[in-house]
This record gives C-alpha cells, sequence and structure tokens, in this order.
C-alpha cells in the first residue's frame, strides 16, 4: 500500500476530499517523526508501538577490500508490532489456508 492509497482511503471513508485527507495524514505522520526525533515512544493502542534504537560508532570492514572502515553513531527508528495487529495477521493468515502455516485449531 502506498501514501496515496492511504489519501484515497481516509478520503472515501471520511468523506473528505483528498487534499483534505493528504493534510490529515501528513499531520499525523509529522507528529510521530517530531515524537521520535525528541526521543519518545508513540504507542499507538491496537497497532503498535514506535521507537528509536541508538547505535554506537564501530569499526567495520569493507566486504570488497577487507580495509577497516570507521561506522559513526546512528539513530534508527523501529516499530513494533501490538498484540492486537499481530493476533489479526495470525487469524487472517490461519483463516486463509496459506500453504506453510499449521491449520486453524
Amino acid at each position: 500500500m502506498t501514501k496515496a492509497e492511504l489519501i484515497e482511503g481516509l478520503s472515501n471513508k471520511l468523506a473528505l476530499n483528498k487534499a483534505d485527507a493528504e493534510k490529515a495524514l501528513n499531520v499525523i505522520l509529522e507528529d510521530i517523526i517530531v515524537a521520535l526525533q525528541q526521543g519518545e515512544r508513540v504507542n499507538i493502542s491496537g497497532f503498535g508501538t514506535f521507537s528509536v534504537s541508538e547505535r554506537q560508532a564501530r569499526t567495520g570492514r569493507n566486504p570488497k577490500t577487507g580495509e577497516p572502515i570507521s561506522i559513526s553513531a546512528s539513530r534508527s527508528a523501529k516499530f513494533r508490532a501490538g498484540k492486537q495487529l499481530r493476533d489479526s495477521l495470525n487469524d487472517a493468515a490461519q483463516n486463509s489456508g496459506e500453504p506453510g502455516l499449521p491449520p486453524a485449531a
């Protein structure tokens, strides 16, 4: 699903024009980004939690030449799915009869 498809869905489900739906989605995403930049966790009940992961500076190796290189410290966004989301994904997979998954009990 793309951002354009999310906007289309918001527009249809909330009877908004696409411009207003796009503004609403952008506001939500901007608020999540600002909270993460400030080091806060963003918990959306039933969906999941966004958090920031800190990586320390370290020494790595160039795989082509084998030379040591320094990798600077960085921050990365992480997402952990909530129980309700995990359960809904597992229920959907079991009910659809996807190969490789155990049958629904």
